[in-house]
């Protein structure tokens, strides 16, 4: 199949590519500047702006991709909230033109979403679980998958939660390698133990949307890890597994932080129907920090 990726620079995009042209896929990659991983003229990449609606509908009816991943978005929870008109004209108008684009040809539309749709009051939340966001970024995904749900073709919504691994050519960090980069230096830290999550291993989120594309697998999926833990134990743990200074790390609770972005205190995700219906089966944390190894962090 031919695949289009948006936000192919980010550590989701480099990952995902990686597993697409694996299984032997056509592979044409969107990101903002410089291609940030040189995959050996196997993956034809263009610097662009989703936000340009024209050009977009015209790359895409000249492409025309038998799936597009919608990658790309601003993130940010704190970025997002003081700025936000642009996250909307990123997370939201943007979707909106790709969906439109998209249409022309029929692709089979894909879209990444996250755990801060849900308010945090419940944890472990499904798929049909009723959305509620506490923060805009929150907000600007809900709005998204709202209009993917519109798509008169085959569409689906892959939503992950504390996504890590490693970026090749990023000043973009993740939890993990935040917390490995700052105990090696030989810095405190302090991280919230009262907020729960099932962190991700980017590479089994990378090999759960391919499954849908190569399944076809339509409707809304959770894809994340199955361990449910906190950051602060998320952080002892690697520090345990790279043998760094335990005594390092503060527990500290959300109210220490002054932060712009409300953050939902319990998210996670119950992944019955992904292991069901596409045969998706996560790493433990410690196999996805072994992983790591062999990236060179």
């Amino acid at each position: 199949m031919k695949i289009l990726v948006t936000g192919s620079n980010g550590l989701l995009g480099q990952h995902l590519i990686r597993q697409l042209l694996n299984a032997q896929h056509q592979v044409a990659a969107l990101g903002r500047g410089p291609q940030r991983v040189f995959w050996q003229g196997m993956v034809e990449y263009r610097d662009f702006d989703i936000t340009r609606y024209r050009e977009m509908q015209d790359l895409i009816l000249r492409e025309r991709p038998d799936v597009l991943v919608h990658s790309a978005a601003m993130t940010q929870v704190d970025d997002c909230e003081k700025d936000r008109a642009k996250c909307r004209e990123v997370n939201v108008t943007a979707t909106e033109n790709l969906l439109e684009a998209a249409a022309g040809c029929g692709s089979h539309f894909i879209f990444l979403s996250t755990d801060f749709v849900f308010d945090g009051n419940k944890g472990n939340y499904r798929e049909e679980d009723i959305v509620n966001p506490v923060n805009w970024y929150g907000q600007t995904k809900v709005e998204a998958e709202q209009l993917i749900k519109q798509y008169p073709y085959r569409w689906s919504v892959a939503r992950t939660c504390l996504l890590y691994g490693i970026s090749k050519n990023s000043s973009r960090t993740n939890i993990i390698s935040w917390i490995k980069s700052a105990l090696e230096k030989g810095e405190q830290i302090r991280v919230v133990n009262d907020q729960v999550r099932t962190p991700t291993d980017v590479k089994d989120f990378a090999r759960g949307i391919e499954k849908i594309l190569h399944q076809g697998a339509a409707g809304f999926f959770h894809l994340s890890g199955d361990e449910v833990m906190t950051p602060y134990q998320l952080a002892l743990a690697t520090a345990d597994f790279f043998s760094l200074d335990k005594s390092k790390i503060g527990e500290v609770n959300s109210n220490t932080f002054s932060q712009v972005g409300k953050r939902p205190l319990k998210t996670g995700f119950d992944i019955s129907k992904a292991r069901q219906v596409l045969g998706f089966a996560p790493g433990s944390l410690q196999e996805g920090l072994e992983g790591l190894i062999n990236e060179a962090m």
